[in-house]
């Protein structure tokens, strides 16, 4: 069985979303449940946020190199 570059490529892409997505959920339930340390958790949400976004514009820069030097 041989994995090819771009299928470990999607499998990570897919992880770093979901992971985001789980993350951000755990955060906002968090907040429900414990008023106290909600700021807390709003800024942990947020920081997973900016996370993300930086996670998939270095994809988008990494197809754009790859386009540009094929």
């Amino acid at each position: 069985m041989e994995v090819e570059i771009d299928e470990i490529t999607r499998a990570i892409i897919w992880l770093v979303r979901s992971g985001v997505f789980m993350r951000i959920a755990f955060c906002f339930l968090r907040m429900m449940g414990d008023e106290d340390e909600s700021s807390m958790y709003k800024k942990r949400a947020i920081h997973a946020g900016v996370f993300y976004i930086i996670a998939e514009s270095i994809w988008q820069l990494k197809d754009i190199v790859f386009y540009y030097y094929a």
